[in-house]
Order: C-alpha cells, then structure tokens, then sequence
C-alpha cells in the first residue's frame, strides 16, 4: 500500500504550527460549555451567599460547620470559574476536570429532583447536560486534544 507524499510547504515547525492554531478562536460548542461553567459558578455563589446568610442567622445546626460549608462554596466558586477560563482559552488540562464537574453536578440535580426540589434540580441537569454535550462535539474534542509529540528521527 502506497502513501500520499506530504505537501511541500516550506519547513515544518510544531511550534509555529501550535502558535496559529492556539491564536484561533475556540469553537462555538467550547464557548458554549465554557459558558455553562461560568453560569454554573454563578449558581455555586448564590447559594454560597445563601449558606453564608444562614450562618450569620444562626440557623445552622453549628456555627463552625455554617462556616465550613461557605468556604467550601466560595472555593467552588473560584474553581468552576478557573475551568470556565481554562475552557474559553481551549486548554487542553480543563477537559477531564470539567467533565467531572458536570457529572458530580447532574447527581446533585438528581438528589435535588430526588428531594423535591425541581427548582434547583432541574436547572443543574439541564446545565450538566448541555456542557457534556457541547464538549463531546467533535469540533471541542479536536480542540482540546494536546499536540502529538513528533518523533525525533
């Protein structure tokens, strides 16, 4: 079996060849998730902004445990706009963790739906479901891939 001959071009630089293709704008489905992330962060500080106004209520069950779970939200909120960043600059790092945000995000919308809560739960699986779907479109795969590594002869 035969191979094509490579197109004569000039010389080949990974490098260069990186460069053009990094300077190019994500694609519309990579903006979408990143989107998704980013409005995501913004429903993790509402409801950090809501622990934090229970807590100064008193009506957490302790004031130490109150405090914990609006710093741990607030740090979601830092980490989930850091992915939406990463996602919206096409960074390869951000696909692994992104996709398991939104699936830690789809069973917290099932455990909310479980709850009797539609109106938080509902949103959430939308959300996830929406950013799994714009990541997975060939175009935000083929985006994210890292660069093969060339052998060297």
């Amino acid at each position: 079996m035969a191979t094509r001959p490579a197109k004569a071009t000039g010389t080949h630089d990974p490098a260069s060849a990186r460069k053009s293709a990094g300077s190019a704008a994500p694609p519309a489905a990579l903006r979408l998730a990143a989107a998704v992330q980013a409005a995501e962060a913004l429903g993790m500080c509402v409801a950090a902004g809501f622990s934090a106004v229970s807590t100064a209520d008193g009506q957490s069950y302790q004031r130490a445990s109150g405090v914990a779970l609006t710093l741990i939200a607030v740090g979601m909120v830092v980490v989930f706009a850091v992915f939406a960043a990463g996602l919206a600059r096409a960074k390869p790092w951000t696909r692994t963790p992104v996709v398991m945000t939104q699936l830690a995000i789809g069973a917290w919308g099932i455990y909310l739906l479980k709850g009797h809560r539609p109106d938080w739960g509902v949103p959430m699986l939308l959300l996830a479901a929406c950013a799994l779907t714009a990541l997975f479109t060939p175009a935000a795969l083929r985006a994210l891939n890292r660069p093969s590594a060339s052998p060297n002869p």
